[in-house]
């Protein structure tokens, strides 16, 4: 069963923090919201309230006939109202705008223009208030009516906003710790990843050069000479050295060259041919044998054979692993190299490239991870799973580009 190194585990409780996190910034978002639109509620109704009241005034002011109060009444409630925009029309025509942002130094017709256009915004809002104009001297009868239109004051429509635009600059300053956070983790993983390889590689330097001496040692050897011991060993030395170039190209910028991609893989293929179960069988297929992109070799040479040696481990006892390289549309070149294995579950296919992650009981999970550091990284190409079927077999495929 495919599963997470102990010794790295903290990456998949790391996501399960960040969902924790997210989950909890939901919640307070959402009470913050919910908070404000019940003040807004209650500051909505007490505005209502306060312009129904200022219209029953202007109704008291025309239909009552005693002056004192009207004073009052005109004193105390109508001008009092120095926030809420309000415009009173009268057959048509607009007797009164308050607190309504005009430019009165303009002509007539564009003043008109723009209190017709604000009606149509304050409409859209509330319906305007209807006061009923009564004659005192006749008995109280109805000559007329008046509308009174209305909207929120900029007090309440900035309240009203005032959730969203903190959540919006919250929400910036969340993505940009976020991202900054990221940035610094992979820097620190860079360098730990930098800092492992050319220790090793500087390691392999002194047992490779003490081999090399041997080497000669047993060339020299008129009992061993013609058993093809040195020989032997002389390839594994050079696959020692490969190994070291690796080891030492990672942290450095990797010159890309022009190569045949179908020599590099049959180079991997029949190395690792004699080294692995004779049950195993591996194929390249391929409908050119020169096909050119630009790559690292040493690098590139790596990532086919960590594919490979996971294809072995996937299978167990005995199957197939079939390469196929295909040229592709806008200039790419796709390497497919497919088992027999017991397949990826659905579940864990989004998990298999991130460091730790492995189907072997004893292993780091870090194989994957720099062959997916290595394609896009330095090779500017995709690697991914494209199709797995647990105990069927999986598909990696890797993405390059071919020489302009």
């Amino acid at each position: 069963m495919p599963r997470l190194a102990p010794t790295i585990d903290f990456y998949r409780n790391n996501s399960k923090i960040k969902w924790i996190v997210l989950a909890v910034s939901i919640i307070i978002s959402g009470a913050s919201i919910y908070y404000t639109e019940i003040l807004v509620r209650q500051l909505k109704e007490r505005e209502k309230q306060q312009v129904i009241l200022f219209a029953k005034a202007i109704e008291y002011t025309i239909n009552e006939p005693y002056e004192a109060n009207i004073n009052f009444v005109s004193q105390e409630i109508i001008n009092k109202n120095n926030s809420i925009p309000t415009i009173l029309i009268q057959s048509g025509k607009v007797l009164y705008a308050r607190n309504v942002d005009i430019d009165s130094s303009r002509n007539q017709a564009y003043i008109d223009q723009q209190l017709e256009h604000e009606m149509k915004s304050m409409a859209e809002t509330y319906d305007p208030i209807i006061m009923v104009l009564k004659d005192p001297s006749q008995n109280n009868e109805v000559f007329g009516q008046q509308k009174l239109y209305y909207k929120n004051s900029f007090l309440l429509t900035q309240i009203n906003a005032y959730p969203y635009i903190q959540l919006s600059v919250i929400a910036i300053f969340g993505i940009i710790s976020y991202l900054a956070f990221n940035f610094s983790r992979m820097a620190e993983q860079n360098r730990v990843w930098v800092g492992l390889a050319k220790e090793t590689a500087h390691q392999l330097g002194t047992p490779l050069s003490s081999l090399m001496a041997w080497m000669e040692v047993l060339r020299d050897d008129p009992e061993l000479k013609n058993r093809g011991i040195a020989d032997e060993l002389e390839k594994d030395i050079r696959k020692l050295t490969v190994v070291t170039e690796r080891f030492s190209s990672i942290g450095s910028v990797p010159v890309l060259r022009q190569e045949n991609v179908v020599a590099l893989v049959n180079t991997v293929v029949n190395y690792l041919r004699p080294r692995i179960s004779s049950k195993v069988k591996m194929d390249v297929f391929t409908l050119s044998e020169n096909i050119q992109v630009m790559v690292h070799p040493p690098l590139f040479e790596w990532v086919i054979e960590n594919l490979c040696k996971n294809a072995v481990d996937a299978i167990g006892g005995s199957g197939t692993i079939a390469i196929k390289i295909l040229r592709g549309s806008d200039s790419k070149v796709f390497i497919d190299i497919s088992d027999t294995g017991k397949g990826i579950p659905r579940s864990k296919i989004s998990m298999v490239f991130r460091p730790g992650f492995t189907t072997k009981k004893r292993g780091w999970g870090l194989g994957l991870t720099l062959a997916k550091r290595i394609i896009e990284s330095y090779h500017n190409g995709k690697i991914f799973v494209k199709s797995s079927e647990e105990n069927q077999g999986t598909t990696f495929r890797i993405a390059l580009n071919t020489v302009s």
